[in-house]
């Protein structure tokens, strides 16, 4: 089931969507007023769901961020593809770490005041340093909450997977060795187009992902090839911190960002990024 957020009768809506993202069934608002209720009330109420009103056309609506504000900062992984980890390694900007591929998990956040939706425009304005990169990244969402989650179990607390590109100021990330200014910048976070929800993706070594600038292929890698897997990662951030319904955690990029480039190939006004994962769908927006 792919679930959407999007702008109906002068409200944000939830629905449901269509495989090719092309019609909605809104859904009634006191059923799921947003999509975190939905979420934290998913078990309850899924069997209802295929009773959804009549379709509308995606096309004539605007499609926000699945969760336009997630009640807390999106976790994120850093350098959690092999290839990656070395280009970044290599580029002069990583100030984190010595070792090339992290012994374990890089975990950082990125405010909620970063989310954007489908074909909002990327503020590369604010980034004063002229350094703004890409990073498509598959993106997992917690659905059954909980604390000390094992690896085991950890699929079973997934809600769904959806895009993140994580937006980053280069030049600041260096320079504050922490990654949270870099990449905390207003709108540095687009999220979408849907949620693709976990039943419908059993195995998600499965999916893979590609992300284009101005329509030139950039990055191109399995999700098969995280250094540390979706499991791992639940089990390490639950260790001591209560998940909850709704978190949103995006599981790291592959090599082919733009400081893995010579010269680094940065983001100017104009471009368009587009990043697809199998099975979700196409996530993109303009640069502003």
């Amino acid at each position: 089931m792919h679930l959407v957020t999007f702008m109906h009768e002068g409200r944000p809506t939830v629905g449901i969507a269509d495989e090719a993202l092309s019609k909605v069934q809104p859904l009634p608002a006191n059923v799921a007023p947003d999509m975190l209720t939905l979420i934290s009330k998913y078990d309850d109420i899924k069997g209802s769901l295929a009773g959804a009103g009549a379709a509308i056309s995606l096309a004539g609506v605007e499609l926000l961020a699945p969760i336009p504000r997630p009640a807390r900062n999106v976790f994120c992984v850093g350098k959690n593809y092999h290839e990656h980890a070395k280009e970044f390694a290599g580029s002069g900007y990583d100030s984190s770490a010595k070792e090339i591929v992290p012994e374990y998990p890089v975990i950082f956040t990125k405010p909620s005041s970063t989310v954007i939706g489908q074909g909002a425009a990327i503020p590369q304005h604010l980034d004063t340093t002229d350094s703004t990169d890409y990073e498509g990244e598959l993106t997992v969402i917690i659905g059954r909450g909980g604390r000390g989650i094992k690896k085991a179990d950890a699929l079973k607390h997934v809600f769904g997977y959806t895009i993140i590109n994580d937006v980053t100021a280069r030049t600041l990330q260096h320079q504050h060795r922490q990654w949270f200014i870099g990449k905390g910048i207003d709108g540095f976070c687009p999220m979408g187009p849907a949620i693709l929800t976990a039943d419908a993706m059993p195995d998600p070594t499965k999916m893979h992902l590609k992300t284009f600038v101005n329509g030139e292929l950039r990055q191109n890698a399995s999700v098969a090839d995280l250094v540390f897997d979706i499991p791992t990662l639940i089990e390490t951030l639950s260790a001591g911190i209560t998940l909850e319904p709704g978190d949103v955690i995006a599981t790291g990029t592959p090599a082919g960002v733009g400081l893995g480039f010579t010269p680094p190939r940065f983001l100017k006004k104009g471009d368009v990024v587009a990043i697809e994962v199998s099975g979700i769908g196409r996530l993109e927006n303009p640069v502003g």
